[in-house]
């Protein structure tokens, strides 16, 4: 699970092997494969950031083509 901080401020924490897609408009909403969205104050690349790092944590980055 990654962090992530809602608009309101509360933190709220993800899965990240669930995230569809990611729009800016203005503000970042992270869509999952269920269809449900979440709009964060995080930046896209915040949030990679934090995906790659939480994957490199698991030892699985390195195993995707």
């Amino acid at each position: 699970m990654i962090p992530v901080t809602r608009l309101d401020g509360k933190k709220y924490w993800i899965n990240p092997h669930m995230i569809e897609s990611m729009e800016e408009n203005p503000d970042l909403t992270i869509t999952f494969l269920s269809g449900k969205k979440v709009v964060v104050k995080e930046t896209p690349d915040d949030v990679i950031k934090l995906v790659v790092s939480y994957r490199n944590r698991l030892g699985i980055l390195g195993n995707e083509i």
